[in-house]
């Protein structure tokens, strides 16, 4: 993956989009972050060797195959509870009020940038499934309870939120003229 990556690229790493800043060479690449995105994130307490996902930004000509994830965070998220269940691996996490009303049942969440389908979803806390290949290829094999990871909501679930909002208000404003 390293070999195609280039000044100005982006990459997301564990789910936070970030723009590489210098020419990679060998098995790394350097990248800045600022302090909004170490307040939302988990990024400032991984340490060296801590196993992260990344991923490279879709192109424009690339088919799209999953659920729309732009790497921005949205907050941080607990793993509560992780229990096999025939050939998968069935993970619970905790989130914020601000954050659980955006979550749905067979709706989309990235966790660490793993776009995943919801199963359940009960007051904060919602579940996913996670199937084989995919715990082999992603650091969610080495998750445990307790750990924290970045939660990226659906954003068409914000932008209809804002958008009821705004329509709520003009009728409001409406209704006292």
């Amino acid at each position: 993956m390293i070999k195609n990556l280039k000044k100005g690229d982006s990459v997301a790493v564990d789910g936070v989009c970030l723009t590489v800043i210098a020419k990679p060479n060998f098995n790394t690449f350097r990248v800045e972050v600022m302090p909004e995105t170490l307040k939302r994130t988990v990024l400032g307490t991984l340490g060296i060797g801590d196993l992260v996902n990344l991923e490279l930004a879709i192109s424009a000509t690339d088919r799209f195959a999953g659920h729309i994830v732009q790497g921005h965070i949205d907050g941080v998220a607990a793993v509560d509870n992780i229990k096999k269940e025939g050939n998968s691996h069935i993970l619970a996490f905790k989130v914020s009020d601000k954050l659980s009303r955006y979550i749905i049942e067979k709706g989309s969440v990235a966790i660490n940038g793993i776009s995943l389908t919801v199963i359940e979803v009960k007051d904060t806390r919602f579940t996913v499934g996670i199937i084989p290949y995919t715990w082999t290829h992603t650091m969610l094999s080495s998750a445990k309870v307790g750990d924290r990871v970045n939660i990226e909501v659906d954003i068409l679930g914000k932008y209809l939120e804002k958008l009821i909002k705004s329509c709520l208000k003009r009728q409001n404003v409406k209704k006292k003229d």
